[in-house]
């Protein structure tokens, strides 16, 4: 999976040792990156129903919803997918669904939300890779940096840079997307995600509230 944001630097340390918990942690904000990216092709289609049928579970809403997503990406075709991002992501003018936080904090894109995402991004040392044209606010940009945060740094002084990153810039709107991704007309796969976007989101707010 492809990162969307690197170290402004260009240089890379060695990742520390991660606990289950952090390595479940990053790899769900990977999974989550890398959907909202571009339009998962038939090898990323068939992962997603791999870790479906690790993760899934009816026991709990994310395990629920591993399970919705694993049923979508079984029942969906890879050129179905990419006509559906293409629609609902990239039509010129305004989408069917919006992915940048900007929209849904402030009502317009790039306005003052992007300005402090770029200053705190500038403060961890990151910054957009290089091709990447989306500005820093889209989704799957927010979910590399935390991914990035996980696997860099799991100890208390990490994990308060965590906390604060994802509280000020996806806790806000996470909900908002996630109904607006219910919401998308004539939509087969990425109604299906909202479920887990929501679920997973979730339980980060909760732990990080308890910190």
């Amino acid at each position: 999976m492809s990162a969307v944001m690197e170290r402004a630097t260009g240089k890379t340390n060695a990742a520390p040792v991660l606990g289950d918990e952090d390595r479940a942690r990053a790899e769900h904000y990977a999974v989550l990156s890398r959907l909202f990216s571009r339009a998962p092709d038939a090898d990323f289609l068939q992962k997603l129903s791999a870790m479906a049928g690790a993760w899934g579970s009816v026991d709990s809403a994310l395990g629920q919803a591993w399970l919705v997503l694993g049923d979508a990406a079984k029942s969906v075709s890879a050129e179905v997918v990419e006509e559906e991002y293409t629609r609902i992501f990239l039509t010129i003018g305004r989408p069917e669904v919006m992915l940048f936080g900007s929209f849904y904090i402030a009502g317009f894109l790039m306005e003052e939300p992007v300005v402090e995402l770029r200053h705190d991004l500038a403060e961890l040392g990151l910054g957009r890779r290089l091709g990447i044209t989306e500005s820093e606010d889209h989704i799957a940009a927010l979910c590399d940096v935390m991914r990035h945060l996980i696997v860099t740094g799991p100890d208390a002084a990490g994990l308060a840079r965590q906390q604060l990153f994802f509280t000020r810039h996806i806790a806000p709107w996470f909900e908002a997307l996630c109904d607006a991704l219910e919401g998308a007309p004539e939509a087969r796969f990425y109604p299906r995600t909202a479920a887990l976007v929501r679920a997973y989101f979730e339980i980060e707010r909760l732990a990080f509230d308890m910190l």
